[in-house]
């Protein structure tokens, strides 16, 4: 198996179909059988705008960085993509083949 690792830049306020982009991504992954992915959450970014986004302002940001990260064989994820986009088609998306050391989860 070839395993990749496939990372979604979002952020807090990204909407799909009135849900926040993040949990309609898990959604649509975990009804497509991934074996996992995580959502990490960034306390501070900026993107292609240059607007930072931080939680060291004194009031609270509510845009904040996110990003998806799943690990799986790259077979199966790959068709998934295409429909990824269209939920989020401004959004970075990355794509890197690795190699799984350990992990019986996998």
């Amino acid at each position: 198996m070839s395993f990749v690792t496939i990372r979604i830049y979002l952020s807090e306020n990204d909407i799909y179909k009135g849900k926040s982009a993040s949990s309609a991504i898990l959604e649509y992954l975990k009804e497509n059988n991934v074996s996992g992915a995580t959502v990490i959450r960034g306390t501070a970014g900026y993107g292609v705008h240059t607007d930072l986004h931080t939680t060291r302002i004194l009031r609270l940001s509510s845009d904040l960085p996110q990003i998806i990260e799943i690990i799986e064989d790259e077979e199966k994820i790959r068709p998934l993509i295409d429909c990824i986009r269209s939920m989020i088609p401004k959004e970075l998306i990355t794509m890197h083949r690795i190699e799984v050391l350990s992990g019986e989860r996998i």
